[in-house]
């Protein structure tokens, strides 16, 4: 795998945009009728009509095409801006629990997680495309401390973490379903953790 995008994928038009959104079509329909391991180069050539030699040539392998097919999915994920904290977290823990719910996202998270198991570069591609989602949704967290409903000090990043974590527990642990229980604990138990202060930086945290 290779940690930059896909050669071309950044092209907004033409025959790249089209090889990519066909291969990764491709990919996103055989994650929804088997798993990620049964998923070959030439069942992706088969599936989208595209020769296996350049879906070779621009992603190198199946882990390459998955990579960037998550890198897409994501960006579905909506980055809620109420101007109330808690319905924030709220809105996002639905978000992140429809979003794992899916078939074929399940298998996209399962399928990465597995190939970082045996490959370093797999390992820091996932690590890079989850703390990017971290990244991204971290806003939610600095405006509520601009609007001052939490600690100056409070570190968005590990909020959005702490958030994030029980769903994806439940998919690759425990291997259940995400129900509404676990999206309204989730971001409750986040939203009254950051109240009290429990993400507030260490470094920056007074004293007893």
């Amino acid at each position: 795998m290779n940690a930059r995008p896909p050669h071309g994928s950044a092209r907004p038009g033409g025959r790249t945009a089209r090889t990519r959104a066909a291969v990764l079509a491709a990919a996103y329909d055989a994650l929804g009728a088997e798993s990620f391991s049964a998923l070959t180069l030439d069942k992706l050539a088969e599936r989208s009509g595209v020769h296996v030699s350049t879906i070779r040539r621009r992603w190198r392998t199946v882990e390459g095409v998955v990579v960037d097919l998550l890198a897409e999915r994501s960006s579905t994920l909506s980055t809620p801006d109420s101007g109330d904290f808690r319905r924030d977290l709220h809105e996002l823990a639905r978000s992140i629990g429809d979003f794992n719910n899916a078939l074929r996202n399940r298998n996209l998270i399962q399928g990465l997680v597995a190939a970082a198991a045996y490959d370093p570069r797999g390992e820091e591609i996932l690590r890079d495309t989850f703390v990017g989602r971290i990244d991204e949704r971290a806003p939610i967290v600095r405006h509520a401390i601009d609007r001052g409903e939490l600690p100056a000090d409070t570190d968005a990043k590990d909020v959005i973490a702490a958030l994030a974590a029980p769903f994806y527990y439940r998919v690759l642990i425990l291997r259940g379903p995400i129900d509404a229980r676990l999206v309204r604990t989730s971001a409750e138990a986040v939203y009254q953790a950051a109240r009290a202060g429990v993400f507030r930086r260490e470094n920056e945290a007074p004293g007893p």
